[in-house]
């Protein structure tokens, strides 16, 4: 029998379970949903604990590691995690669309978990380009040509960035909160106090004082943040434990805190990155069919739906997803966020 057959029944069997899963177990609405869109949710939030496989590559001037679930012969999806958070973030999503028939490879990014720089000499730069020139290494080095690249947060960031600079890299995107790319020049401007507010740990990583103390306290500062972001989701000990430990990387404080300087102009970034920045200065329009995805619960700051849909000019589609979801959309909701995934690659 082909690989391509293979294929045909893996992802016929998958939507078939995942067909029955979601009359078991129901779907947070959405709106603006086609009503045509098949119904593929299912599990509920919290199911698996682990990945069928956690790997290690190098690539570029790092040395990766990264979860990988389903065939390797299947069409790839690469899904991206946030800050202070992990892998985890898709650890309900990735059974989803292995079932499905589709490899997923979830890689930590720069600053977590067992990804480590190959050299002590490379600048521990948390800018965005930086971190968006990673995930071309890492697709480059298990040489992936494209894939369907979903994320949230700074890994919402650089999906976005990757699907606006590197196009032909990737086929479709999923987006939580929409249009994440930022320049400093842009930064620079201020916003409403309220907004202004949310933002407060940007402005403690800018003191040497919110340096020191994220290093002394990074754990208990992270379980601030998932509760401050998802003010309803109620996530166990166990749950934050198991993402805790990917802080504990030796290059996470310095990445963390160079990525909000950075933001701010406050620490200069690598010239080699300069013309992308130049690039993104200007706001390039996203053409990949996407759909972005906003929880109606989001504690942390982000934009709104209407500011950033006129920046996704090819088919594009969005979804607020109710039943007091936040910030770690992906975590709290796993179904949501695999059934955009599974929808957009067939936009």
């Amino acid at each position: 029998m082909s690989s391509d057959i293979n294929l045909q029944r893996r992802r016929f069997f998958g939507m078939a379970a995942l067909t029955v899963a979601a009359v078991e177990f129901g779907f947070g609405t959405t709106a603006s949903a086609k009503s045509s869109t098949p119904t593929v949710a299912v599990v509920k939030a919290g199911s698996h604990t682990s990945f069928e496989a956690l790997k290690q590559v190098k690539a570029g001037v790092l040395n990766i590691g990264y979860a990988e679930a389903g065939p390797a012969d299947g069409p790839v999806v690469l899904l991206l995690h946030g800050w202070p958070y992990d892998i985890y973030s898709f650890v309900d999503v990735a059974p989803v669309l292995a079932d499905a028939g589709y490899r997923v490879l979830i890689p930590y990014l720069r600053g977590y978990g067992t990804t480590e720089f190959l050299s002590a000499n490379t600048p521990r730069n948390g800018q965005q380009t930086a971190i968006a020139s990673d995930i071309v290494a890492f697709m480059n080095a298990l040489k992936i040509e494209r894939a369907v690249i979903g994320g949230y947060d700074w890994g919402g960031r650089t999906a976005d960035i990757l699907a606006a600079l590197w196009p032909e890299r990737c086929k479709a995107l999923v987006s939580v909160s929409g249009y994440l790319i930022g320049s400093q020049e842009a930064n620079r401007k201020p916003l409403a106090p309220q907004a202004e507010l949310s933002w407060w740990y940007q402005f403690y990583f800018a003191t040497e004082r919110g340096q020191a103390g994220y290093e002394a306290n990074r754990r208990d500062f992270a379980k601030l943040i998932w509760k401050l972001a998802s003010p309803q989701w109620n996530f166990d000990d166990a749950t934050f434990d198991r993402s805790a430990k990917a802080l504990e990387n030796p290059d996470h404080v310095a990445i963390t805190i160079h990525n909000y300087r950075w933001r701010l102009d406050l620490a200069k970034g690598e010239k080699k990155y300069d013309a992308l920045e130049k690039k993104l200065a200007a706001f390039p329009v996203i053409a990949v069919p996407t759909i972005t995805l906003e929880g109606d619960a989001n504690g942390a700051p982000h934009p709104e739906p209407s500011t950033y849909a006129k920046m996704f000019t090819g088919k594009y589609e969005h979804r607020t997803i109710a039943g007091g979801i936040g910030h770690n959309l992906p975590q709290e909701a796993p179904e949501a966020f695999a059934r955009a995934i599974l929808d957009v690659e067939r936009f």
